[in-house]
């Protein structure tokens, strides 16, 4: 059996720890999925060379390390423990480094500012004192019954960087946020430690309102990164981090076409899902499936409100998935609320296609000819351009799979 590495915790059937540590080294990385009892025979083996632990053992094997880290002991956690050479198992905590590393990449600056971190459990702990060494002013926890908490946050409105630590609009909950940005006329940063989906409600929110945000997902990679440097003994400088953090975001986060009827969503999303080796969804389609009438039959029958309510719900569904080719409705984009559905997770492209060379059959919307044309387009571009990442243009001459190539690339 070669060296041993992995992933100790439970559960772990979402993690990402293989993908990341496979851009990392040349190295096996394993999950070990484990109940309470069979962390101490595990560590006490020592049948590894190195392992990450998760929730919710991050504590427990503080007490089988022979030597624990002083941001680590600060913290009262590790979630990475090396076996040394002499059979000693040293404990450090990852999740600091990548937490700081975030928050630079992020251009969230914490030095002579007020911080508030929403929540009190162990992931807590590691942004309190990542944020004092780093130089905040003050760090104060919000919690559901400490002396600070939700009924109270007024009296920190001052805040002017905000972390939440909490699961609060965590898949498959995407939607719920434990604060209001509003409140806070000072912010200058907002980081959520979420990483599914990629922009939660909060992050949304800060995104409207123009102040700096990131998400966990590059934090996950640069404890990984950090990890693996005390494995290997190596060393990884951004660029390495960056090349993992993009292979991963590109592979879990979903690319949705929004578009005018008849512009080719469907049949680039096709094309494009086979090239990427992803799964391609139409809501149309799916929507169909579920109700058993097309979407033509069902604003022909029940009106466009009633189908525009029902297409609400399938994109609430589809977009908490992740890895996805989604072909949207052309008018998803005038219902308001599907514009945060649609950006939570993953990457926007609006197919501009000639409105002439727009396809009509099957479409009670676009019937009236070029006029109604013309004005469903003039009505929803400004819509297809502010929920979009990217906008791509096609002619008479754009074939579909040259389209694919394009949004493939632009990846």
């Amino acid at each position: 059996m070669g060296k041993i590495y992995g992933l100790i915790g439970n559960p772990l059937g979402h993690s990402f720890s293989p993908q990341i540590h496979a851009g990392l080294g040349d190295y096996t990385y394993r999950l070990f999925p484990m109940n309470e009892d069979e962390v101490a025979p595990f560590l006490e083996k020592r049948e590894f060379e190195g392992i990450n632990v998760t929730i919710p053992y991050k504590q427990l094997v503080m007490r089988y390390c022979d030597r624990i880290s002083p941001e680590a002991k600060a913290i009262g956690s590790v979630n990475t423990v090396v076996k040394e050479s002499d059979g000693s198992l040293s404990g450090y905590n990852t999740d600091y480094f990548g937490f700081q590393l975030m928050l630079r990449r992020a251009n969230i600056e914490p030095e002579g500012k007020k911080c508030l971190v929403l929540g009190s459990g162990g992931s807590s702990k590691t942004v309190c004192c990542a944020l004092r060494d780093m130089g905040a002013s003050s760090v104060t926890v919000i919690s559901r019954s400490g002396e600070d908490n939700y009924d109270n946050i007024q009296r920190h409105a001052d805040a002017e960087i905000i972390v939440n630590t909490t699961p609060v609009g965590m898949y498959p909950k995407n939607g719920a946020q434990a604060v209001d940005l509003d409140l806070f006329s000072r912010l200058t940063g907002v980081a959520d430690l979420i990483y599914n989906p990629e922009k939660t409600s909060l992050l949304l929110q800060a995104e409207r309102k123009g102040i700096a945000y990131t998400d966990g997902l590059y934090m996950l990679v640069a404890q990984g990164a950090k990890a693996s440097e005390f494995f290997l003994g190596a060393r990884y400088d951004s660029a390495v981090i960056e090349r993992v953090y993009n292979e991963v975001n590109r592979l879990v986060r979903n690319v949705t076409l929004v578009g005018m009827p008849g512009c080719g969503k469907s049949s680039v999303g096709k094309e494009l899902a086979r090239l990427l080796g992803r799964e391609f969804v139409d809501c149309d389609a799916y929507l169909a499936e579920r109700l058993g009438r097309t979407p033509a039959q069902i604003i022909t029958e029940d009106g466009e409100a009633a189908f525009r309510m029902a297409e609400t719900e399938a994109l609430r569904e589809l977009t908490k998935r992740s890895g996805l080719v989604l072909a949207t409705g052309g008018g998803c984009v005038t219902v308001p609320e599907n514009h945060a559905l649609l950006r939570q997770n993953g990457r926007v492209f609006f197919i501009n296609r000639d409105i002439s060379l727009l396809a009509t059959d099957g479409r009670p919307l676009s019937a009236g000819g070029q006029d109604r044309i013309k004005q469903l387009y003039s009505a929803r571009l400004p819509l297809y351009r502010k929920v979009c990442d990217t906008e791509i243009e096609t002619g008479k001459d754009s074939a579909v799979l040259e389209t694919a190539r394009r949004i493939a690339e632009s990846l």
